[in-house]
């Protein structure tokens, strides 16, 4: 009981302070993980097995870790070693792709293939972003995508609040296609033993009915906008070459290589038996070795604070998992729900939804993970099911509000440097509707498909 309640303060208090921005989010989770192993492990249940079996570290050494040979199995509680070292392989490759000017040469391709016209630049780049998103994350590719936008909206005299708006949910919903898009999603799939092909049949065909009506959404509230900011003809000799965007020939060819090489190993790791923590290794050293010159800057700029909030995460999490709560959690949904399956997705996605629109849905995935399985195990509903409908809630959710998502934040600070501001109320007057739109076209295809 002591246990139980430590671990809820800590669990809390680590929301209260993500949420806040108080302090640092690697600093709270790492800091609140210190406190569930002293007072949850140490204080309240005076284990040692839960110390061990939240860490993790065994998992590492577990062969299956690194290769399967016969069916993909559930990760075991605690620390999810093949997210972290996934996330720390694409990071270094992404460094690899920007330090040669792969973003801004592809954007600056698109936008000559289109003429620089402004309403086919709004509906290609929005695309971009989707599929871009489906393969590298989300902050990364808005990092890139406002950028040129602004820079193109300067030289072709439009407004870029619109085309960064559509572009920010556009990633959010492109995350949500495989299971490397979006960081919510790398934990389902390592958690319950999804491949890139099972995400791809499933939150993969949701997205791409979703970008359907996305499209058409974003063009009928801003295509009147940009056709009228974009009246004034443009000298397009005047503008940059794709070609000049390129700092380094070679790197570039070879960061197109080991980019294209990564998305076949993802795409066929379910039939070559190599996990994605192997996966995510192999495209950090090839692109460490073929850019040795530059190693040690490409290592510099990996996101170690992420990675840090992930590991904290993971134990704070392992505290509700060891001590019970998050099968409390579970029973109370079964609860509500009278074990209807409807119901239960229903609750489940719009929960997700709205929580993730206000905190960060890495957390929020994570901990819902245990009580889906709960959930399956206690009433005998479809894992994969609820497994679809915790992907796309958390995903999409995050879209509604600028601080739903850790894209939503870049794109506004993006636009904010260069003078365009973006309030709440503007954002949220376009991007909810949005939201509301794709959550209900999610749960509709799911009570279709699968029940």
């Amino acid at each position: 009981m002591v246990a139980q309640v430590f671990a809820v303060i800590i669990f809390i208090a680590m929301f209260v302070f993500i949420v806040t921005e108080i302090v640092e989010r690697h600093v709270v989770s790492l800091v609140c993980a210190l406190l569930t192993i002293i007072l949850v492990f140490g204080v309240g249940m005076h284990s040692m097995t839960a110390v061990i079996e939240t860490i993790n570290l065994k998992s590492i050494a577990a062969a299956e870790f690194w290769y399967l040979s016969g069916e993909s199995t559930e990760s075991s509680a605690g620390i999810n070693w093949e997210t972290i070292l996934f996330i720390f392989g694409m990071m270094v490759m992404v460094e690899g792709m920007a330090r040669v000017g792969f973003f801004r040469w592809l954007c600056m391709r698109i936008a000559k293939l289109v003429k620089y016209r402004v309403i086919p630049l709004f509906i290609t780049f929005m695309v971009l972003s989707t599929v871009l998103a489906m393969f590298i994350d989300s902050i990364t590719v808005i990092l890139f995508l406002a950028a040129v936008t602004i820079e193109l909206s300067q030289l072709l005299k439009f407004d870029p609040v619109p085309m960064i708006l559509s572009e920010i949910f556009c990633a959010n919903l492109g995350g949500s296609a495989t299971m490397c898009g979006d960081p919510p999603n790398i934990i389902i799939g390592t958690s319950l033993g999804y491949s890139f092909t099972d995400f791809v049949t499933n939150t993969g065909l949701i997205a791409a009915i979703s970008l359907i009506a996305v499209l058409v959404y974003f063009y009928l509230i801003f295509g009147r906008e940009l056709k009228k900011s974009a009246a004034e003809v443009i000298d397009h000799s005047s503008l940059p070459s794709p070609e000049s965007t390129i700092t380094d020939k070679k790197g570039f060819m070879v960061s197109s290589v080991i980019f294209a090489a990564a998305i076949v190993l993802l795409v066929t790791h379910a039939q070559t038996g190599l996990t994605v923590s192997t996966i995510g290794m192999i495209v950090a050293v090839a692109t460490l070795a073929t850019s040795w010159r530059y190693a040690a800057v490409l290592l510099k700029k990996v996101d170690y604070k992420t990675l840090l909030f992930f590991i904290g995460l993971f134990v704070v999490i392992g505290g509700l998992e060891q001590t019970g709560i998050l099968e409390i959690m579970a029973a109370f949904i079964g609860r509500i729900s009278g074990g209807n399956v409807m119901v239960m997705i229903a609750i489940i996605i719009w929960l997700s939804a709205i929580a993730s629109a206000f905190v960060d849905n890495i957390p929020f995935a994570t901990t819902m993970i245990p009580i889906i399985r709960s959930l399956s195990l206690t009433y005998g509903v479809d894992l994969s099911t609820l497994a679809w409908t915790l992907a796309m809630g958390t995903d999409i959710g995050g879209s509604a509000t600028p601080i739903g998502a850790s894209a939503n934040v870049v794109g506004i600070a993006t636009a904010a440097r260069e003078g365009y501001m973006i309030k709440w109320g503007q954002y949220c007057k376009k991007m909810v509707p949005a939201t509301v739109i794709v959550v209900l076209i999610s749960m509709l295809i799911i009570y279709v498909r699968y029940l």
